[in-house]
């Protein structure tokens, strides 16, 4: 008697602690297809004298760099153009991207002439977007990525850049000596590119840095869940089927003449009653708290049928194996789902197993619909196909495992009757 509970702790504490700290104690460690752009947009320039003209692209120079210093294991640097990367950014599937402008190598060349003449110039700029709609985590990787490439490539292209204006400098056989460059020109031309960080599409107010759609996710999977454990518990209290505790005193009635099929019925409208009930109340919080919501008929309907689907999927749980459903639902919706949901830590920044679970657990789609509806103006293409369809299929099961478990149960006579006799 005092074994078992001992035992399911141990496997639930254990899988709990696997799973949770797994997934956050070393993201770069993990990281793999974590999904940048690099736009290169450079039409590169024409250097040097006329009688000695070189054409340059140091754009090309920057990105076959950067795709050699970056490893392809870890990063899926992608090639786009500036429309593609755009659309991508918009629909939630990079999570940032490296803009080389068309005028790169024209600034370089510049730079490069006004080492060693009088002027006003400026560094040429390389701009690393980040998408903050896509979490803060997933926007710290951007950044230390780029970072750790383009200062590399900085150096390298700064090396090239003062090899040739002192190759330029040159002085002709019997001329004149070359000047030399001042120590402020080679600084100059060693560190010659302004990297700047960029938002794409920054998130406004109250979004709690792009961590709102995690919560409001997992406030609907929890909610469901709990919910179907109330619903559950007091419905069979109702009927009979358990005693009901007040304090010292309990309450059992007399047990309904009602087959499990029915009973589930039951269950099952109350849960879909709720869950609209429910799918008000937090819309209605978080007006309350100025939480922006531009889609509000999309996030409630959609909240609604996430909890319908998850709930009747765990009374249907619980009317086929009793009580044991209750730890089951646990690790299915949260002891799984939570560190595979991608709301914290980017699934690209996980062990690959988790990439895995995320591909049917409960959690993970529900947080792209939600996120889609919050950050993306509920863009099918950036999440919120995946989570109706998901919610859909999830319901289509659980109502299936409830009909035919319960419909077998009635058809072999397996009455909700007391197996112990005195």
């Amino acid at each position: 008697m005092l074994t078992a509970p001992v035992l399911v702790l141990v496997v639930l504490t254990s899988l709990l602690g696997v799973m949770y700290l797994d997934y956050v104690i070393d993201p770069e460690k993990n990281l793999h297809d974590f999904p940048i752009a690099l736009v290169n947009q450079d039409v590169g320039d024409v250097l040097g004298t006329p009688d000695h003209r070189q054409e340059v692209d140091f754009g090309n120079q920057i990105a076959e760099g950067l795709r050699a210093g970056i490893p392809a294991e870890k990063v899926d640097l992608r090639m786009l153009g500036p429309n593609e990367a755009t659309q991508q950014m918009q629909s939630g599937k990079l999570y940032g991207a490296i803009v080389i402008p068309s005028d790169f190598s024209k600034r370089l060349g510049i730079l490069g002439v006004g080492s060693v003449v009088p002027g006003d110039i400026q560094r040429p700029i390389l701009t690393v977007q980040t998408n903050p709609r896509m979490g803060a985590f997933g926007t710290q990787i951007v950044l230390r990525v780029a970072n750790q490439a383009l200062t590399q490539v900085n150096t390298r292209v700064g090396g090239q850049l003062t090899d040739q204006v002192r190759e330029q400098l040159a002085p002709a056989p019997g001329g004149p000596p070359a000047p030399e460059l001042s120590g402020a020109a080679r600084v100059a031309l060693g560190d010659p590119v302004k990297i700047v960080v960029q938002q794409f599409h920054p998130l406004p107010d109250g979004t709690g840095q792009g961590l709102s759609a995690f919560f409001y996710a997992l406030l609907l999977l929890l909610a469901a869940m709990v919910g179907a454990m109330v619903i559950h518990t007091m419905i069979d209290g109702q009927l009979g089927f358990i005693p009901t505790e007040y304090g010292p005193w309990y309450v059992h009635y007399p047990a309904a003449a009602i087959s499990r099929f029915h009973t589930l019925l039951i269950k099952w409208g109350v849960m879909v009653v709720t869950a609209g009930i429910v799918s008000g109340i937090f819309m209605l919080v978080a007006y309350l708290l100025d939480m922006p919501i531009d889609q509000p008929l999309a996030l409630y309907l959609y909240s609604g049928l996430a909890m319908i689907a998850v709930g009747i999927t765990c009374l249907s749980t619980l009317a086929a194996i009793g009580s044991a459903g209750l730890l089951v639902n646990l690790i299915i919706f949260i002891i799984l789902g939570l560190p595979s949901s991608g709301g914290t830590v980017p699934i690209e920044a996980t062990p690959s197993y988790f990439g895995w679970l995320a591909n049917f657990e409960p959690m993970h789609q529900v947080f792209l619909g939600v996120r889609s509806i919050l950050y993306f103006d509920a863009d099918f293409s950036a999440g919120l196909q995946r989570g109706v369809w998901m919610a859909v299929l999830g319901l289509v099961i659980g109502l299936v495992l409830g009909f035919v478990i319960t419909k077998y149960y009635d058809h072999k006579g397996l009455e909700r009757a007391n197996l112990v006799t005195a």
